[in-house]
């Protein structure tokens, strides 16, 4: 999702608590990663597999100048003889410890066996994020969460798009001069979308 759409979508949702509960996630989320230089783990259930927030991290990761934020997609099935990218099984959480994190997304409830690795992992000293449908196991696993339920405002899809590309933009202000076509563009989309200024 580009930065005109993602404008837009905060603009739709203004009033509700999206725009600030997804800037507070992803915050956490870049403050857990940046200053360990990385060491992101992605992992979804094993009936939601979040690619798609894989590859919007490794686009904002790229677009930031942040290349900490581009996660290690973990996968519950690994297919023999796929690219490396896709190679990584849930033996990499057992192995997760201090200065790493966790983001686990979660639509519905996580099977034990992984609620087990992710607690196992926490207890080693990652740091545990979680998106997911309220759960009060996960939440209680979580050093963040951000709980997406059926009935709001937003699906989950939505809250990926958001979390990530505040990920992005809620970097270290850059340094002055020549600023990034995609910040111009950003700051061009935010300042056509925002409401005039009230006159008293």
């Amino acid at each position: 999702m580009d930065a005109v759409r993602v404008a837009l979508l905060r603009e739709v949702l203004a009033g509700t608590e999206w725009p600030a509960a997804t800037r507070r996630f992803a915050g956490a989320l870049r403050s857990s990663v940046v200053p360990h230089g990385g060491g992101l783990l992605l992992v979804g259930t094993a009936a939601y597999e979040p690619w798609h927030l894989a590859a919007h991290l490794v686009d904002e990761s790229t677009w930031s100048g942040l290349p900490e934020l581009a996660p290690t997609l973990v996968r519950h099935r690994v297919e023999p003889g796929g690219p490396a990218h896709l190679a990584v099984g849930l033996g990499r959480i057992e192995a997760a410890g201090r200065g790493e994190t966790l983001l686990l997304v979660a639509p519905e409830r996580p099977g034990a066996g992984l609620l087990e690795r992710v607690h196992d992992a926490r207890r080693a000293g990652a740091t545990v994020l979680s998106l997911n449908d309220g759960d009060p196991e996960v939440r209680g696993l979580a050093h963040e969460t951000l709980a997406v339920t059926g009935g709001g405002d937003v699906d989950l899809d939505t809250v990926q798009h958001l979390v990530s590309a505040a990920a992005g933009e809620n970097s270290a202000p850059a340094p002055r001069g020549r600023r990034g076509f995609r910040d111009r563009l950003s700051r061009l989309a935010d300042q056509l979308t925002s409401p005039p200024p009230a006159r008293w």
